[in-house]
């Protein structure tokens, strides 16, 4: 009888391990953003899951060359001259295999939006973000690092 028991507890623990690194494998959570040019870190985006959506918010800007809470000025539509912390930079982005994708990511400092595709790397401590115009291959990637909790 103890032989079973210790066995559904080292089986629920195996269980429960998977589950914590699958969840550590999703864009949700917060992340520092890096300048792909400079290599610095720029940004503190939160990524949430909206029914099965993700979006990505600006919490806090780190880099700027408009000083410490820009404005976004090369914006258009409802984003132009608002404040870039508490944007919504990310949106519409679905699970696509291993990866998420089909959404668009803002660039606030140029004002375009591109299509993107998220990756979680090092398992699930980086994520590689790739802001593209029409194929993939078209593009460029930042690599961000997962903030603890």
């Amino acid at each position: 009888m103890r032989l079973i028991l210790r066995c559904a507890v080292i089986t629920a623990a195996a269980l429960c391990s998977t589950l914590a690194v699958a969840d550590e494998l999703t864009p949700v959570g917060t992340w520092t953003t890096i300048d792909d040019a400079t290599g610095k870190p720029k940004s503190v985006v939160q990524i949430t899951d909206n029914g099965g959506k993700l979006e990505g918010k600006v919490l806090e800007v780190l880099q700027s060359d408009d000083g410490p809470h820009p404005n976004c000025k090369n914006c258009t539509g409802d984003r132009k001259d608002k404040p870039i912390e508490g944007m919504v930079i990310l949106w519409d982005v679905v699970k696509d295999g291993a990866s998420w994708s089909g959404g668009r990511i803002l660039d606030p400092k140029t004002g375009k939006i591109y299509k993107v595709s998220l990756t979680p790397a090092d398992g699930g401590a980086k994520l590689d973000v790739r802001g593209y115009i029409g194929f993939s291959l078209f593009g460029r990637t930042q690599s961000w690092q997962r903030k603890s909790p």
